[in-house]
């Protein structure tokens, strides 16, 4: 759509004033988003990748319910609620979304004075990602999690993942098993790793909770002259899970020395330093709303999350590349050897990770 259909379209939403632009904004992959500005306020508008999120009904039902009870939680601890979380707007018939040219379209209130972060630029900053995510757990807190449903069935189940990826070894659609060998041993040779959450939570031993799923940190809105975490923003995948998921998935992403499709393996590992910041910051700001049996679960997250993501990478090699998005030849097999070195890694450095944990969290 071009900006003067975008400008009659933002019309059916509750906005304030009349749209002088529309524009397209930030650098996402998934969604189309464009940053509107009216005489009055700016807001941001996107149309929902339905190809990917197949039932939106779902996903905005469950951003709906959680954005209200987090906003109810910050009024209570005495904050700004249309800042500290994010505000959907309305169609003017009072939905959460609008169905027009074939497309999903949504409009959430734009947060002024703040910037995201591709990358930590020092310890500070992730420690304060940490505090941010934890922030996020402590304001769904009492949530009742049957409240809202899976937009991606088992998107955390390494259990599933691990099926997934036999099922793609034993079929050898693409011919490239042959080229993967090594990186195949690795994963048959963890197998146990796959249940370990799992069986914990099929046991009751921990609780599900609402996790965000994709707890990067460009996901945090940070104050551009503070540089206080601000606000969790892309909602899309916030769905019933664990803490240990959404921890573990930070310090995977965060906490590693190099970029996930790194080709030299010398240069990724886990920086213990930036593990320590998150923890400090992360349970700092769940104000012991995690169990005793959550809390010691986060070292194995960041293991478990870190070999699963390798795993998918691995199975869509397999498959012949129909997930993931690639750049260059064996893009995959890079991205997985990057992740399976991480674990690797980890292991070393196991008992440093349990004992950061612990000694932050007093148990």
């Amino acid at each position: 759509m071009n900006e003067k259909e975008l400008e009659v379209l933002i019309k059916s939403f509750a906005v304030g004033g009349t749209a002088k632009s529309v524009r397209p904004y930030g650098d996402g992959h998934i969604n189309d988003t464009y940053l509107v500005e009216t005489d009055d306020k700016k807001y941001i508008l996107q149309r929902i990748n339905d190809s990917i999120f197949c039932d939106v009904d779902t996903l905005m039902s469950n951003i709906v319910k959680v954005l209200a009870h987090a906003k109810k939680n910050i009024a209570a601890e005495g904050g700004a609620p249309d800042r500290e979380t994010m505000t959907l707007i309305p169609t003017t018939d009072g939905k959460p979304y609008l169905r027009a040219d074939g497309g999903c379209w949504r409009v959430y209130l734009y947060i002024d004075n703040t910037v995201s972060l591709n990358l930590a630029r020092s310890d500070e900053d992730f420690y304060e990602s940490g505090a941010a995510f934890g922030k996020f757990a402590r304001m769904l807190d009492g949530f009742d999690v049957d409240e809202i449903r899976d937009v991606i069935p088992d998107f955390h189940n390494t259990v599933s993942r691990y099926r997934n990826f036999i099922a793609a070894a034993e079929a050898d659609k693409a011919g490239r098993k042959a080229n993967c060998e090594d990186e195949i041993a690795f994963v048959t040779s963890h197998d146990y790793l796959a249940p370990k959450i799992v069986d914990m939570l099929g046991s009751g031993k921990i609780p599900k909770r609402v996790t965000h799923n994709d707890t990067k940190l460009n996901n945090v809105l940070f104050d551009e002259k503070t540089r206080r975490p601000i606000c969790i923003i892309d909602l899309d995948t916030v769905m019933p899970g664990l803490a240990a998921n959404d921890f573990g998935d930070s310090i995977r992403f965060g906490a590693a020395t190099a970029a996930e499709d790194e080709i030299d393996l010398g240069k990724m590992t886990l920086s213990l330093d930036l593990y320590a910041a998150y923890v400090r910051g992360f349970l700092g700001a769940c104000g012991g709303k995690l169990t005793e049996d959550e809390i010691r679960t986060l070292p194995m997250g960041a293991k478990l999350m870190t070999f699963e993501c390798g795993v998918r990478f691995l199975t869509d090699y397999l498959e012949g590349d129909t997930y993931f998005r690639i750049h260059r030849e064996k893009h995959n097999l890079d991205r997985c050897r990057t992740q399976f070195k991480l674990v690797s890694d980890m292991e070393k450095k196991w008992k440093d990770m349990e004992r950061i944990i612990s000694e932050e969290a007093a148990i």
